[in-house]
C-alpha cells in the first residue's frame, strides 16, 4: 500500500527544512578539498598517517614548497588538517578519523532522505 504524504516537498519547501545534511554539506569544507593541488596534498598526508613537514609534503607531491605551504594552510583552516609548529617547522597531519566521520555522516544523512516515504515520487496528495 502506498503511503500518503500530507505535503509533497517542492524545492522551495524542502529548502526551508532544517536537517543534519545542511550542516554536513559545508561549502567551505568541499571548496577546500575540491582544488586539485589541495586534493593531491591531502591524499599524500592521508597515506602518510603521521605528521609531515611542508618540505616532506612538497617532496612527496612534487609541488613547489611555497604552493604546498599555501595548500596546507588552507586545508588546516578548513579543519581538514591538524597543524602544529615546533620551532621553525610546521607539521601537518590529516584528520583521518574526522574525514571518514564527515563522509560517513553525510552518506547516512543522504540515506535518511532517500528513505523518506515520498522520495520515489509514489506518494500523492
Amino acid at each position: 500500500m502506498t503511503q500518503v504524504c500530507k505535503q509533497r516537498d517542492s524545492p522551495k519547501h524542502a529548502s526551508k527544512k532544517q536537517a543534519k545534511i545542511d550542516k554536513l554539506l559545508d561549502p567551505e569544507f568541499f571548496k577546500a578539498i575540491a582544488d586539485p593541488n589541495r586534493a593531491r596534498v591531502l591524499a599524500c598526508l592521508i597515506k602518510c598517517v603521521r605528521p609531515c613537514s611542508v618540505t616532506e609534503v612538497a617532496e612527496c607531491c612534487s609541488v613547489d614548497f611555497s604552493m604546498v605551504a599555501r595548500q596546507l594552510s588552507a586545508l588546516a583552516k578548513a579543519g581538514i588538517l591538524d597543524a602544529n609548529k615546533e620551532g621553525r617547522t610546521m607539521w601537518y597531519a590529516a584528520r583521518n578519523k574526522h574525514l571518514s566521520d564527515v563522509f560517513r555522516d553525510l552518506a547516512e544523512a543522504i540515506d535518511e532522505w532517500e528513505a523518506h516515504p515520498c522520495a520515489d515520487g509514489s506518494c500523492h496528495d
